[in-house]
């Protein structure tokens, strides 16, 4: 299972940080990631993180998000500056496989789904 937290109102320019813990199994074994799904549009990939921390980021959010994981506690981390409207979302956090003939980009490599955390970014 896997339940965010976080999420909220931030106004153009803000900041907020989210979170995500997983019980059931340890998240070592899995690559992690954000994605978003805006209103009327497609679930799309934030950030993923392999078990040794590397993330990559999607290029909208480049240079103003930062993805990290803390294995020991089972928990992974967003931490969003600079928010735009752009960023306006349900974000949810996923785990999935390590290694998948699905890009990291491709939400069907994720079995597993937080129920997500609205994010919304007053201009």
């Amino acid at each position: 299972q896997l339940v965010e937290s976080g999420g909220g109102l931030a106004q153009a320019g803000g900041s907020l940080r989210l979170s995500c813990v997983a019980s059931g199994r340890p998240i070592g074994g899995y690559t992690m990631a954000w994605f978003r799904q805006a209103d009327g549009k497609e679930r799309e990939l934030v950030a993923s993180i392999t078990g040794g921390g590397t993330a990559n980021y999607a290029g909208a959010v480049g240079g103003r998000f930062t993805a990290a994981r803390d294995n020991n506690k089972n928990s992974l981390y967003l931490q969003m500056n600079n928010l735009n409207s752009d960023d306006t979302a349900n974000y949810y956090c996923a785990a999935g496989a390590v290694t998948s003939i699905l890009p990291t980009s491709s939400p069907r490599r994720y079995g597993y789904w937080g129920q997500g955390t609205q994010v919304t970014v007053s201009s």
